[in-house]
């Protein structure tokens, strides 16, 4: 059987994970529930459809040596059907919860299981038997935020989506080639050496003799929890046509605006403060059809914390975010997800915990957007009415942070170190106040 090698990038993620940084994405779904018994029925439902999407049937294992077509991949890792795959396995009906988000931080402290389909999904009935949540995992490895929106459609009800168009085939990723391809290989080698050192130049000359945020930074604990805010998005329109400007960068400034709010509330001071925030950015191509895996590059932007004007945090914000788009997701030191592409196999797994460590040498948070349709969606009949999309903390960060848009409102999803981070519903308000402020600037 032909391996399908997971993509450079998929691999690193695969690698730098931890028992305290596990490399998941998660998304926490609240719906309407027309019983007390939808969640039950939700997890029956969820565990019937999962059986026929096939990319829930995928594992992930450890390739050493390869088939014999691409030497580079020795030490790499493949994705294969899992012949054993059980739904039941990875769907779990949980006790009544009176709050959600307090379930879903040590559930999201909890690495997947390597060793099967590296996905799971936790239904938490509501206690008042009037809704209930569904928390979403997917591996890293396994999907990007847009591929596990697909994987996640797939157990949802049926939903008409529009038509992808076919995405051009990926090359072949299995065993050795003819000897004399050998040459041609080994030159393209080199151009990826050269490449790669490119890359690492330019993010090098974005990230040393910085200065860290302390109190986004730490040493890991392995401890989550997580928190949401629902704002509306009419109000973000409205101060996105006062100050100019995309959605995308009123929420970024919201963010720094929450951030200097809660540091201050908290006796830290937000004088000066100007963190790294890793802002992803999609390689995917609009309407085509999802290949596995993640095709992300980046943008790293200084959060003008420290500036107490709201509207000049948000201007900016928009003037880096220009920035960034004229040099495009190739350039900077965002790009460094790029570098994955050029690293071999092997070194991505001996490499893959140096790489975790100098995560916090190169960003202080994650800030990162996760589209979703504007269709209703539902499960089992019952309106999903909050999406909390939730970001894996790299080794060194405190909080990372997540925003959908669903229906006319905004959902931001936070995840944080427990210990490190224990007051994140302040942080949660900030951002609901921050929009207030945004809005009392712009004027009537």
């Amino acid at each position: 059987m032909t391996s399908d090698l997971l993509a450079p990038l998929d691999l690193a993620f695969w690698n730098i994970e931890s028992s305290e940084h596990p490399m998941h994405l998660g998304a926490l779904g609240v719906f309407a529930a027309a019983s007390p018994t939808a969640g039950a029925l939700a997890a029956d439902l969820l565990a019937a459809r999962a059986a026929g999407v096939p990319g829930l049937r995928m594992r992930i294992r450890d390739v050493w040596f390869p088939d014999l077509r691409l030497p580079l991949a020795l030490g790499g890792a493949a994705r294969e059907p899992a012949d054993d795959f059980d739904p039941f396995e990875h769907v779990r009906l949980h006790a009544p919860t009176a709050n959600f988000h307090a379930v879903a931080g040590p559930l999201m402290q909890r690495p997947l299981e390597r060793g099967r389909p590296p996905w799971e999904a936790h239904v938490l009935p509501g206690a008042d038997g009037l809704s209930y949540a569904v928390l979403f995992k997917f591996h890293h490895a396994l999907a990007d935020g847009l591929r596990a929106l697909t994987l996640a459609a797939g157990i949802l009800d049926p939903m008409e989506l529009p038509e992808p168009r076919p995405c051009r085939p990926e090359p072949s990723r299995g065993l050795l080639p003819d000897v004399r391809k050998l040459p041609g290989l080994l030159r393209g080698a080199l151009s990826d050496l050269g490449r790669a050192l490119d890359i690492g130049t330019s993010v090098a000359r974005h990230t040393w003799n910085v200065r860290s945020t302390a109190a986004l930074t730490s040493e890991p604990t392995g401890t989550r929890h997580t928190a949401g805010v629902v704002v509306d998005l009419d109000d973000v329109h409205r101060v996105r046509k006062t100050v100019g400007g995309t959605v995308n960068d009123v929420l970024i400034a919201i963010v720094a605006g929450a951030l200097r709010r809660w540091l201050d509330e908290r006796g830290d001071g937000s004088e000066g403060v100007a963190p790294r925030a890793l802002i992803p950015v999609s390689r995917r191509r609009p309407r085509t059809a999802y290949p596995q895996g993640n095709r992300l590059s980046g943008y790293l932007i200084r959060l003008p914390v420290g500036d107490p004007d709201p509207l000049g945090r948000l201007r900016t914000v928009r003037a880096a975010m220009d920035r960034n788009k004229d040099a495009g997701p190739n350039r900077g030191a965002g790009a460094v997800a790029l570098l994955a592409d050029h690293v071999p196999a092997l070194g991505h797994r001996l490499g893959g915990p140096l790489v975790s460590q100098a995560a916090r040498l190169w960003f202080d948070i994650l800030v990162t957007s996760v589209p979703l349709p504007s269709l209703g969606l539902k499960l089992g009949g019952c309106p999903l009415t909050e999406i909390y999309p939730l970001a894996p903390l790299a080794r060194g960060q405190s909080l990372a942070v997540a925003v959908s848009t669903y229906r006319g409102r905004v959902h931001y999803g936070l995840v944080a170190d427990a210990q490190a981070v224990p007051d994140l519903d302040l942080l949660a308000k900030a951002l609901a106040r921050e929009v207030e402020e945004l809005l009392a600037a712009c004027g009537p």
